[in-house]
């Protein structure tokens, strides 16, 4: 039997604690090995509470006990320490968005590329069952001809264990964002341009045209108020409606679908995913289109 690979967790939130570990835990080609953190005692206390052998704040240290890293850490720090996790060769699991600017994220292609390491992102999402069956569907030939994603999340509001300095400054479109610009990228067809407009706080809507003219539209925002927070896509086409609900997306189980897709581009020697670094690049020219509109309106 092959021993498990080993996975090494960056970031110590949350997050990282309920998803990025606990499915790390319960795939079954990895063991959490290792976790680093910013803060030594939370770091340490992830780690016992989910059985990983070493913790602390050494990323050299950190990166010498594992065969791949995952990331739960600001976008701003994961596109830093993850240059660093691939030029040291260690394949990587990154949290969406992979950076919140096209430079920094064609910088991780690069890298990724030239150190021939297996690449994931993890937009919760396009691992989950549903989704993936839709996404079969259409790699098999069928086509949506359009869609629309209502991204009302509360996260920024007191006591949200989201509630991030990152998500203040960077807001819905970069924080939901992802999320809906991946579900329909994927069911309606890669974006081919965007128009957004800002509504009220960090309310965004995005106009996108897809390839044939396909167009779908979505809107985000962190502020919602906890009575209208919630999240859904609905698809339409020739064969009718199809909505997608995600208030009821297992994530856990969905990161454990992502750690195993990894496993298995690592034991391959494969490098191309649906989901992998370069897809990850494409949202972000996507976003940061969009985020430019919006502040050249302002």
């Amino acid at each position: 039997m092959t021993s498990p690979l080993r996975l090494g967790l960056v970031g110590t939130g949350y997050w990282a604690d309920v998803t990025h570990a606990a499915a790390a835990v319960a795939a079954p080609s990895w063991n959490l090995a290792a976790v680093w953190g910013r803060d030594a005692e939370r770091a340490a206390v992830l780690a016992d509470h989910h059985g990983a052998a070493h913790a602390g704040t050494d990323f050299d240290a950190f990166l010498a006990e594992v065969d791949a890293v995952t990331f739960a850490v600001p976008p701003h720090l994961q596109s830093e320490l993850a240059l660093r996790a691939i030029e040291a060769g260690k394949h990587v699991a990154l949290e969406k968005p992979i950076a919140t600017s096209l430079e920094d994220a064609e910088r991780l292609v690069a890298v990724a590329e030239a150190n021939d390491v297996a690449t994931i992102v993890m937009f919760t999402m396009l691992y989950d069952p549903r989704v993936r069956a839709l996404m079969a569907d259409v790699r098999a030939g069928r086509r949506w001809t359009g869609g629309t994603g209502l991204w009302l999340g509360s996260a920024l509001n007191d006591e949200n264990p989201f509630n991030t300095p990152w998500r203040h400054e960077k807001g819905g479109l970069w924080d939901l964002g992802p999320h809906a610009v991946s579900v329909l990228w994927k069911t309606v067809g890669p974006v081919r341009a965007v128009h957004a407009e800002a509504g009220l706080g960090d309310l965004v809507h995005l106009v996108m045209t897809h390839d044939e003219g396909r167009t779908s539209t979505a809107s985000m925002t962190l502020r919602a108020p906890d009575a209208a927070d919630g999240f859904s896509t609905l698809l339409w086409g020739v064969d009718g409606r199809q909505e997608i609900t995600v208030d009821d997306v297992d994530a856990k189980t969905a990161f454990v679908t992502a750690y195993e897709d990894l496993a298995r581009l690592i034991e391959s020697g494969d490098r191309a995913h649906e989901c992998d670094v370069r897809f990850g690049r494409d949202v972000v020219r996507v976003l940061a289109e969009a985020e430019a509109q919006i502040a050249t309106a302002t």
